[in-house]
C-alpha cells in the first residue's frame, strides 16, 4: 500500500484540467425561466424514452440536472409518466421491441405533445440505421418537433432543442 502510495504522489495530477465556466447560461436563467413561464404559465414537465440507445446521450441528460446546468431551477423537470408530460424526449434509433412501447408513451402524452429526437441515433438511426432490428430515427414512428444532432450531444444542446420545441409550438399559437 505505502508503494502505491509513494506513486501516486510522484506521479501527481494526470488529468486534464477543468473546463473554462461558461456563465451565459446563468445570465440566461432568469429569462429561460420567465420564457417557459409565459409559454406554458407552468413548468415544463419532461418524459424521458430510451428506445435502444448505447446511454451515452442518457449521461448528458442526466448532466442536465445536475448543479451546474439546474435544469429544475429553469422551470423544467422530468417525470416518471408520459400522462404527466409536456415532451417526449427520445434517445436512440428506435428498436424493433421498443416500437410498440414508444407508441404507447406518444399517445399517453396529452395534446399538445412536443417530441425531441437526441443524439444521431435518434434523429437518422445513426450506425445502426434501418435493419431487422431497428426501425431507424424516432421520426419513422412517431412525428418529431426538433432533432437534437450529435453522438452524443452537449447538454447545452440539448437544452437548446428543448427551447426551440417550447418555443415554435406555442409560436404557432397551440395553447398549454
Amino acid at each position: 500500500m505505502i508503494r502505491i502510495l509513494r506513486q501516486i504522489v510522484k506521479t501527481g495530477l494526470v488529468s486534464e484540467p477543468p473546463p473554462r465556466a461558461d456563465q451565459t447560461l446563468r445570465q440566461r436563467a432568469p429569462e429561460i425561466q420567465d420564457e417557459v413561464l409565459r409559454l406554458l404559465g407552468r413548468a415544463l414537465t419532461i418524459r424521458q424514452v430510451d428506445a435502444g440507445s448505447c446511454n451515452g446521450c442518457e449521461l448528458e441528460i442526466h448532466a442536465l440536472n445536475n448543479a451546474y446546468y439546474n435544469l429544475e431551477g429553469l422551470g423544467i423537470k422530468f417525470v416518471a409518466s408520459p400522462r404527466h408530460a409536456d415532451m417526449l424526449l427520445v434517445t436512440g434509433p428506435v428498436a424493433k421491441n421498443m416500437e410498440r412501447a414508444l407508441r404507447i408513451a406518444w399517445e399517453a402524452t396529452p395534446d399538445p405533445k412536443l417530441v425531441v429526437a437526441v443524439g444521431e441515433c435518434g434523429c437518422n438511426g445513426g450506425v445502426f440505421g434501418e435493419s431487422y432490428a431497428s426501425r431507424g430515427a424516432v421520426s419513422n414512428v412517431i412525428p418529431v418537433d426538433v432533432a437534437v444532432p450529435g453522438c452524443p450531444p452537449a447538454p447545452i444542446a440539448i437544452l437548446e432543442g428543448i427551447l426551440t420545441a417550447v418555443s415554435a409550438r406555442m409560436g404557432e399559437g397551440a395553447g398549454p
